[in-house]
């Protein structure tokens, strides 16, 4: 639910302060008053930063593919070594989502994008012989996740094309002149039940593929395709718990497959899985966290993988074959995402983000443990070493249960006395507070003296699997009552004014957001939701087909009468008679996640009880805005609504 794609150039400073207190003809604003024309020259430095993430190395050259931002969307440039400048690839009015190289030559890559932020993505191919742009789908069904064979003839993804509610598995060649080999340019390997299937890797001999089934963030299982006949066979075993499986790729020798799981654990542990016997080793049990994600060598040698230590990322080396560690690198703390081997076995790339660094592309050369930074993003021409270092938070909740979340305090030689305060939540709700670049959002501590606090409520990951459920089903508004303690913790901290409270969410967070309104109003003085969940049982119904019953898996399924009663009773539109604090609601008209009809429908209400609501919606955007203009104006007026209700 959050996008890391937001980039903004130096260069455009000063123009943009000037433009944008003129509302974009796509945005739509219903109650909202007119803005003060101080107010974008006061915030525009603070939107004019760039990050930058690795996508892939050419196969054949030490060269990156990054998506960065000079315009209004994020597009794909080539970096020719550490610090070099970007070169411009893509120059389309939509983001790009991602890309790769064709393995064998780097003759071309396939990219996806989607249009207006519907998610329906498309996989396109980029010729460097002439700059020419392919669709190579069908223009109108969700393609993801393609992933290329060894030999790199074949991709494999998953497509909604059939009936637009299951992700079936297609192959294609995506090459100007697809020839035979006893496959046809683009096919529908095998038809699929559900919205949560995905292609994780080809064995080695290109006769199999390595297929995930995502039924929820506690569930998941493994399979094995036959590209042939499109067969598929489980080879997770059977439990009477739930178990998660994830980031299969096999080993060289193809008898067994690199998988992470909870499988008998409280954290997802990295290990080999042997085919023949269905046994899983782990290979991470000295590490505490779950490893989020890992690469392993094109030679087979080496695996990298990343841990989630409380928040932060840990970047660790093993022997693949024996499972001893490496000396791990040394790293600014921060988060890390994207690893990526070069063909040379290596160069590992990847994207790092820190409270005082956008993210950028790096890369380690494991050989002699060098660190360079490929990228070096813009953050407006602020200082980045003043902006704000997070403070880690551990409160008791009412049950006891021990949660904790990150507090970027201003600094009390510019703003003495109780400063008020803004909680953030997040999304997901198996979403994560952590201590990454605040772009945009160190105006509130550098420039208004505002703290924000990001907490993460029990159903969040990173703390293993039995906290993750803690907000399942009828257990849904224990994780409101989180944000209560965290409320209580306010109360008792000198630095913190009480008094001076806001909430602020999108998507699951957008629904926190109301119904800390419902349930904290006394304690509260505003809130702003953005793409929200106001009724479970409308937001069940008119979410996309192909994710329904992966979030029923999460917030209960409707069809159950209790259920269904349980529902309808805590949805924030139901009680909209309680919220009697401002609040700003903020929606894009094309979301697939949470539809437009959710935040209208809770515009409706809250003014059918005499409520007062500011409402924005962006005509061209999905689930979270990604438009240079509309993130920037949406900024504006959260500033605008937080100055006039928090401040005072």
């Amino acid at each position: 639910m959050r996008s890391r794609i937001v980039f903004f150039p130096l260069a455009l400073v000063l123009v943009s302060a000037a433009l944008p207190a003129q509302v974009p003809d796509n945005l739509v604003l219903d109650g909202v008053p007119p803005l003060p024309s101080a107010l974008p020259a006061e915030v525009g430095r603070y939107l004019e930063f760039r990050t930058a993430g690795i996508q892939d190395w050419h196969p054949h050259r030490r060269e990156m593919l990054v998506t960065t931002r000079f315009a209004e969307a994020a597009q794909l440039h080539v970096v020719a070594a550490p610090g070099r400048a970007r070169r411009q690839l893509t120059f389309l009015p939509e983001p790009v989502s991602g890309g790769s190289y064709d393995p064998q030559a780097g003759a071309f890559l396939v990219f996806s994008q989607d249009t207006g932020g519907g998610e329906f993505y498309q996989l396109y191919r980029y010729d460097f012989a002439d700059g020419r742009v392919t669709l190579l789908t069908d223009g109108q069904s969700r393609n993801i996740g393609p992933r290329w064979s060894p030999s790199g003839q074949w991709l494999a993804y998953t497509s909604t094309r059939r009936n637009g509610r299951d992700t079936d598995i297609y192959v294609m060649n995506p090459r100007p002149a697809a020839t035979g080999a006893g496959l046809p340019a683009d096919r529908l390997l095998v038809e699929v039940a559900g919205g949560g299937w995905s292609v994780l890797d080809w064995s080695p001999d290109e006769t199999q593929l390595l297929i995930r089934e995502y039924l929820s963030v506690n569930e998941s299982r493994l399979y094995l395709c036959e590209v042939r006949t499109g067969v598929l066979h489980r080879i997770t075993p059977e439990s009477a718990e739930k178990v998660a499986w994830s980031g299969g790729l096999f080993a060289r020798d193809a008898k067994s497959l690199f998988v992470t799981t909870d499988l008998g654990a409280e954290f997802r542990q990295l290990g080999r899985f042997d085919l023949a016997t269905r046994r899983f080793t782990p290979l991470t049990t000295a590490w505490r966290g779950d490893v989020e994600a890992f690469d392993l060598s094109p030679d087979g040698r080496q695996l990298a993988f990343i841990v989630n230590e409380d928040g932060a990322s840990g970047l660790y080396l093993l022997d693949a074959r024996s499972g001893k560690p490496r000396r791990p690198p040394r790293l600014p703390l921060g988060v890390i995402s994207g690893l990526k081997w070069h063909r040379n076995s290596r160069d590992l790339g990847f994207t790092l983000s820190s409270a005082r660094s956008p993210a950028d592309a790096w890369s380690l050369d494991t050989r002699t443990g060098k660190i360079e930074r490929w990228t070096e993003s813009e953050s407006g021409g602020l200082n980045p070493e003043q902006f704000v270092v997070p403070e880690r938070v551990r409160v008791s909740s009412f049950d006891g249960l021990e949660i904790s979340g990150f507090l970027y305090r201003p600094d009390p030689r510019r703003f003495p006395g109780p400063r008020p305060v803004l909680v953030n939540i997040h999304g997901g709700p198996e979403s994560q507070a952590r201590p990454v670049f605040q772009a945009r959002h160190n105006y509130w501590m550098s420039e208004l003296g505002v703290a924000v606090l990001y907490p993460n409520a029990r159903g969040s990951s990173g703390y293993g699997k039995t906290f993750l459920t803690l907000d399942n089903g009828f257990q849904r508004e224990d994780s409101v009552r989180d944000i209560g303690a965290f409320l209580d913790w306010i109360a008792r901290d000198p630095g913190l004014d009480a008094s001076r409270v806001a909430v602020i969410g999108a998507s699951y967070g957008g629904y926190m957001t109301l119904a800390c309104l419902v349930h904290y109003g006394d304690r509260l003085r505003c809130g702003v939701d953005m793409v929200g969940i106001s009724n479970f049982l409308t937001f069940l119904q008119h979410t996309q087909a192909y994710r329904r019953d992966l979030r029923r898996a999460e917030y209960g399924d409707e069809r159950d009468p209790a259920m269904a009663e349980f529902l309808a009773r805590i949805s924030p539109a139901n009680q909209a008679a309680r919220i009697t604090l401002p609040l700003f609601v903020a929606q894009g008209l094309n979301d697939p996640r949470v539809p437009a009809s959710e935040s209208e429908q809770m515009v409706r209400a809250i003014r059918a009880h005499g409520g007062q609501v500011w409402y924005l919606l962006a005509k061209d955007e999905g689930h979270g805005f990604r438009k240079k203009r509309n993130v920037d104006h949406l900024f504006y007026r959260t500033v605008q609504f937080v100055q006039e209700h928090l401040l005072p």
